[in-house]
């Protein structure tokens, strides 16, 4: 075949760009990362108090991007190597303590608290965690605590990837 160098600079660019487009987009769909939910689907209750620490289950789910948050056990494992920004929140009624830990693998990364308030209390917490694929992050209600949601969602988890590594 005979090209010019005209048409063949530019079916080299094509190609080039051809494979460089697909490659951004294969990356792209990989970095769609993201959950939020609230304990509750619908109605109102207080959980707790428990004997030992429960894993909360997060049941309103207003976004799962790429499906990492599991609303059957209330774990997000991580899709792939990154940074990971998660928040959660919780809600107290007057005169029940609550305590809530965001876990890394089972181990304590940042918390919530608030012992016996005289009204409504509210906690807030976040963290830019490291994960590798697989690494799981949930919240945990502390033994002897309550929690409390209804259908506004004060007591919620959310989560999003930052950046792959």
């Amino acid at each position: 075949m005979h090209y010019k160098f005209g048409e063949l600079a530019l079916r080299i660019l094509t190609k080039v760009s051809s494979d460089k487009l697909e490659s951004v987009e294969a990356e792209s769909k990989a970095k769609k990362v993201a959950f939020s939910a609230g304990l509750l689907q619908s109605g109102s209750q207080e959980f707790g108090p428990f004997e030992t620490r429960k894993t909360l289950i997060y049941k309103k789910i207003f976004a799962n991007a790429g499906n990492a948050y599991d609303s059957s056990t209330g774990i997000f494992t991580a899709p792939v190597n990154g940074v990971y920004f998660f928040r959660f929140y919780a809600h107290a009624h007057p005169t029940k303590q609550m305590a809530v830990s965001l876990h890394k693998n089972n181990q304590i990364q940042c918390s919530v608290f608030s012992r016996h308030p005289a009204s409504n209390a509210n906690g807030s917490n976040g963290v830019v965690l490291s994960l590798d694929k697989g690494d799981q992050v949930f919240t945990q209600l502390w033994e002897n605590n309550w929690v409390y949601d209804d259908d506004l969602s004060y007591t919620s988890f959310s989560g999003f990837l930052l950046f792959q590594l």
